[in-house]
């Protein structure tokens, strides 16, 4: 039988197949390093140790990326930028007459995070200072945008407050939030998403 095929379809379903090999290997590594970094500091953890979490040799890991202070960039940057452009894509989409729905938005949006990513919050409070200069420079510029941007929406929400207050109110809230999913552990994640998603709303003016 001929085989009606195109010639270039195995090879181009080949090299797809790599690709996404390659991206999944990728995101495997940044899964071991977050949980590892997480456990035992970022300085606890060598290249190999991301290896072999991840079933590779750690020459191997270099096809992805080229040091374990790579792989913290990857982390702390692209958690900021994950967080800065979704309060972005928020606040975007209601007026500014509709703060206060903007508001339980980003807070179910933050608590969500924090529920669901402690590990990358542990890793940012110890090793931030580990990252390159440049790369946290980066992961600061993200994150004072990130608390402009949700205090602006604050003091729309409560037209007696000033844009300090707000700011202040807004750092709170974050500690509070980042905080709470490894302080209550024993309570159920139902119970913890909340009374978190209460009291920040009681924090910020919408209780």
């Amino acid at each position: 039988m001929t085989d009606m095929a195109p010639k270039s379809a195995t090879p181009r379903a080949t090299g797809t197949s790599r690709a996404a090999a390659k991206a999944a290997r990728r995101e495997q590594l940044l899964s071991v390093a977050k949980n590892l970094y997480a456990q035992h500091g970022f300085h606890g953890v060598r290249l190999d140790d991301l290896g072999k979490g991840a079933g590779i040799s750690a020459p191997a890991v270099y096809r992805h990326f080229e040091s374990k202070e790579a792989v913290l960039e990857e982390l702390l940057v692209g958690i900021s930028d994950y967080l800065n452009s979704g309060g972005d894509a928020i606040i975007t989409r209601h007026d500014n007459d509709a703060a206060a729905s903007a508001l339980i938005e980003l807070i179910d949006f933050h608590v969500a995070f924090a529920m669901s990513e402690p590990e990358l919050i542990r890793i940012q409070d110890r090793d931030l200072a580990a990252l390159p200069e440049a790369s946290r420079r980066t992961v600061r510029r993200l994150q004072r945008s990130y608390v402009s941007r949700w205090a602006e929406v604050v003091a729309r929400a409560n037209p007696g407050w000033s844009l300090d207050a707000a700011t202040v109110r807004v750092h709170a809230v974050f500690g509070m939030i980042n905080s709470t999913p490894y302080q209550a552990r024993r309570s159920s994640a139902e119970v913890v998403g909340v009374e978190l998603r209460a009291a920040a709303q009681a924090a910020l003016g919408i209780g």
